[in-house]
């Protein structure tokens, strides 16, 4: 194995923590990749993988080896797509993570298309609302939607939403309907906790952030699960445009509080910092940028 492969190699263990998954994917026996690994090693003369019972991990030389891998082998694809011209011929994995409710609605059918685009390029899409340690779990990009991102993320702002306080209207002749955020505080809110005080929605009051509390019976991590409440009747919600548009659409919910503004979330891809981006990496999220950025479909 010449050095470029066996860097190659490394990176997909280091990444999957697994040799046996690993194998697999090359159809070749798990002694065949934990020999490749130890000869690296050798000539290495580092341990770089740390064995347990459960799975693998970097020692320290490890870690620091992996990162000049992914640094060569970024610099080895970016020469080659350079000489290959205008529109080389993509080729390699991305592996990412996406918020659930949006990547199921939006990001899911762009992705499908991406692939056929791109048929060298493969996927490996992780759903989840966890924010990702990029670095340590060899993510390539996350989209991340939030109205602030945290000091020192590496991003790009691919497109926007803004958020919607929506209640069924049967909800709302029961109860009434706020004229106030300070009305909230009477009524069944339904919080999302992925939010750093899920009890505090905040509005745009004389050109300032304020926050307004809110009380309910229930909280969840979903956007979905909490727009499925609010069509049930259970309280009002705060939904982002992308989560709540079809059910504006079709009546289910109503929008109120109309004439207070919030902060629009921005949708943001999320990088690895101080790493280079390969080409097929940058290739997606020019992709994604154009086709959420200008007219997204949950634009009403």
């Amino acid at each position: 194995m010449d050095r470029l492969d066996a860097m190659r190699l490394f990176v997909r263990v280091a990444e999957r923590g697994n040799f046996s998954a690993i194998a697999q994917e090359m159809g070749v026996a798990r002694s065949v990749v934990t020999r490749q690994i130890a000869a690296l090693e050798a000539h290495l003369q580092a341990k770089l993988l740390a064995r347990s019972t459960r799975r693998l991990s970097l020692t320290s030389a490890g870690a620091a080896y992996l990162e000049k891998c992914r640094l060569i082998l970024n610099l080895v694809e970016s020469a080659e797509s350079d000489i290959a011209g205008e529109q080389p011929m993509l080729r390699g994995a991305i592996r990412m993570s996406v918020p659930l409710s949006f990547g199921v609605r939006h990001l899911a059918p762009l992705l499908l298309e991406f692939a056929v685009l791109y048929p060298e390029v493969s996927l490996n899409v992780d759903y989840s609302e966890q924010r990702s340690n990029l670095f340590e779990e060899g993510i390539d990009l996350a989209v991340r939607i939030a109205s602030r991102l945290d000091p020192g993320d590496v991003a790009r702002r691919i497109g926007t939403s803004r958020l919607c306080v929506v209640a069924a209207p049967d909800y709302l002749a029961r109860h009434g309907t706020p004229e106030h955020p300070a009305d909230l505080i009477h009524h069944e809110c339904l919080g999302y906790t992925g939010t750093p005080n899920p009890l505090l929605w905040e509005f745009i009051i004389d050109g300032r952030p304020k926050g307004f509390p809110i009380r309910g019976r229930l909280l969840a991590s979903n956007g979905d699960v909490l727009l499925q409440a609010a069509t049930a009747g259970f309280g009002l919600t705060c939904a982002p445009a992308f989560v709540c548009a079809d059910a504006l659409r079709s009546g289910t919910v109503t929008e109120i509080l109309t004439g207070y503004a919030i902060a629009p979330l921005g949708i943001h891809v999320l990088l690895p910092g101080n790493r280079l981006v390969p080409q097929r990496v940058r290739a997606l999220m020019n992709f994604l940028a154009e086709r959420l950025g200008q007219d997204p479909p949950w634009n009403i």
